[in-house]
């Protein structure tokens, strides 16, 4: 089969089309020919070499999220049968064109929606859902800011803290505003203009947030805690600008009685993944393409990954980018 791979950490351009093996079967397997991947900045980290050996899971090969037909299932799979649509959550290996896929981290694709858009759900809104509800415990009737909100993940966060009764604030690029506004966002802030701090306190008449959702880190730490409400909750997701380097008013934290959280989904557990997934499909999926929908930001051909990942560093993207042309 052809996959993406690559033989030295780099650039974009280190990323090259080839024949692989075939991924092997394991009995709680279903084997998924890929017909779309969501590419996602864990991806390009990977191809940097910032998580060095490590894989966090089943395959070198880049990619974490796929959309396909079940072409073959393990001995021990229940609920899912060849000719399935599905999309899920791997260990890597999305790149290519058969993946396996631990069907503990696997959902039905909805009737409605391609395998397109299916292919720039589960990331976002597993990650979304996890950092919102299990670890934020969001709550109706709270405040919640949400950074980053035009990228996959941020733009799944705003629909899914609207869809809970939540006060949505959010930053965006300036020609983003617009479209995270018609996420259901209630206000918008242009971080290159605005300072959000600033923007929060006339808001919510200097009260703060209850919950903020962040996926920048690095000097962006301090000012969150500084916006939280009393008793509110910062769970850290990523670190766009790669700077683990911050300060932590610890004087506030203890005040105001504050909880910092911190989550990636690539280095957690196959349990931890399989628990993610399955308060997904009970809580989520159900919403997915009526009140949620993905918001897909660009589509590339398998061949032309690093465009891909060239487009992500750019910036400015509104939404997931997807791979989807895994022809033969």
């Amino acid at each position: 089969m052809k996959a993406i791979v690559f033989d030295d950490f780099g650039t974009a351009d280190v990323l090259r089309l080839a024949d692989v093996p075939m991924p092997e079967m394991r009995p709680d397997d279903l084997l998924v020919k890929v017909m779309a991947a969501g590419v996602n900045r864990a991806d390009l980290l990977q191809r940097e070499g910032v998580y060095g050996s490590q894989t966090y899971g089943d395959s070198s090969i880049l990619g974490l999220e796929i959309a396909g037909d079940v072409v073959a299932v393990g001995n021990a799979v229940r609920g899912f049968a060849v000719g399935d649509r599905v999309m899920g959550i791997v260990g890597g290996g999305a790149y290519a064109q058969y993946a396996r896929l631990d069907s503990g981290m696997a959902a039905v694709i909805p009737s409605c929606m391609s395998f397109t858009d299916a292919a720039a759900v589960m990331e976002s809104f597993v990650t979304a859902w996890e950092a919102l509800a299990n670890l934020g415990r969001i709550a109706k009737g709270e405040t919640v800011l949400v950074h980053a909100a035009a990228g996959g993940i941020g733009s799944a966060a705003v629909q899914l803290a609207k869809s809970q009764g939540t006060t949505v604030l959010a930053t965006a690029s300036g020609n983003n505003i617009e479209n995270v506004l018609a996420l259901g966002a209630d206000a918008v802030c242009d971080y290159r203009q605005v300072d959000f701090e600033a923007e929060i306190v006339d808001v919510t008449a200097s009260r703060g947030v209850d919950l903020i959702i962040d996926f920048a880190g690095g000097s962006y730490l301090a000012r969150n805690i500084r916006r939280l409400a009393p008793g509110g909750r910062l769970v850290q997701v990523g670190l766009l600008g790669r700077d683990d380097n911050a300060i932590i008013p610890l004087g506030i934290v203890l005040h105001n009685h504050l909880q910092l959280l911190g989550t990636v989904m690539k280095s957690r557990s196959r349990a931890e993944k399989r628990a993610m997934i399955q308060r997904f499909r009970g809580q989520v999926l159900p919403m997915i393409g009526n009140a949620l929908q993905p918001v897909l930001g660009a589509r590339y051909p398998l061949s032309a990954a690093s465009e891909a990942h060239r487009r992500i560093e750019a910036g400015g993207v509104f939404g997931k980018i997807v791979l989807c042309d895994f022809r033969e």
